[in-house]
């Protein structure tokens, strides 16, 4: 693989994990966002790549490891951000966003021999991961994002294009409070479950919401 690219926000209050305000106050949703990036970079890390880039909205923190390309977010809706985040690869790349703290290198370390696109679904209907042998931002334009059939319809759309497909594993997303309890379930040992196990609500039981499905941030 020559480019791994993370497209997230600054973890800053107010700005990121709204949907967790409440239970959360702004300022631990804010942290455990910055957990989730953390994990997620340090996995990015851990993977075998030409580059590693962060794709930005906001300025980088103590939370960037070393290694990484830091480029800005452009304007426009988030299909219009994804397509610029892959204009800027020259080969095959992988593109994830801040929110599944859980994965690992080992799920990153993707082949292109025998496919032309990779395809991470969230649970909630979004996808977390897409992978490209050959870039083109023309397959992520239009696509719909935050709706139930976002994750369908960007697959679609690469099917649609004549590309052979292969699919990683359905992960959950943290978006929720009953989110951010599952995944850090998943990863006991990450920067993610240690943040949360310091916020005060953690132990108190929260009703799972219906949840708004995104694709990566």
């Amino acid at each position: 693989m020559n480019t791994l690219l993370v497209i997230a926000k600054e973890p800053r209050p107010g700005r990121v994990k709204t949907r967790l305000t409440p239970p959360f106050t702004p300022e631990e949703a804010a942290g455990l966002a910055e957990a989730s990036l953390a994990d997620t970079l340090h996995a990015v890390a851990a993977t075998p790549a030409t580059r590693r880039v962060l794709v930005l909205d906001g300025a980088p923190g103590p939370w960037l490891p070393p290694g990484f390309d830091v480029v800005a977010q452009c304007a426009g809706g988030l299909d219009e951000r994804l397509a610029e985040a892959f204009a800027g690869c020259a080969g095959p790349a992988l593109l994830i966003g801040m929110d599944t703290p859980q994965v690992t290198p080992e799920l990153l370390t993707v082949d292109f021999a025998d496919c032309d696109a990779w395809f991470g679904p969230a649970q909630d209907g979004g996808f977390w991961a897409l992978g490209l042998a050959c870039p083109d931002p023309a397959l992520l334009r239009g696509v719909p994002m935050s709706t139930p059939m976002t994750g369908a319809v960007q697959r679609e759309r690469l099917v649609a294009a004549g590309l052979r497909v292969r699919d990683l594993p359905a992960l959950r997303d943290v978006d929720t409070a009953p989110d951010a309890r599952a995944v850090a379930a998943l990863a006991p040992r990450g920067r993610f479950a240690a943040r949360l196990a310091r916020c005060p609500v953690a132990a108190e039981p929260v009703a799972e919401p219906v949840s708004r499905p995104v694709g990566p941030r």
